[in-house]
């Protein structure tokens, strides 16, 4: 399963249908983002993601933390959101 990578111009709708789509087959997505913005566009597609998986009776929820992330050889904090059905 791949960690579905969000940017800080992801558009928001797209990274909610990635990440039903991925719950929906994987029974779990794991969800990666660096810095404010980025951050805010996965959180508001976590929102979308939720009601999208509820019209088809799956209940997530989500599980953050804090991980290292080793870009061209300089370690970044990220987020790390994990989507799990309750």
């Amino acid at each position: 399963m791949d960690i579905i990578k969000v940017k800080a111009n992801s558009r928001t709708a797209a990274v909610a249908g990635a990440i039903a789509g991925v719950v929906r087959e994987h029974n779990r997505a794991e969800v990666q983002a660096i810095g404010a913005g980025a951050i805010n566009q996965a959180v508001k597609a976590l929102v979308l993601a939720r009601g999208y998986l509820a019209e088809d009776g799956i209940i997530v929820v989500c599980i953050p933390e804090f991980i290292d992330v080793d870009i061209e050889g300089k370690i970044r904090t990220a987020i790390r959101l994990t989507v799990e059905p309750r």
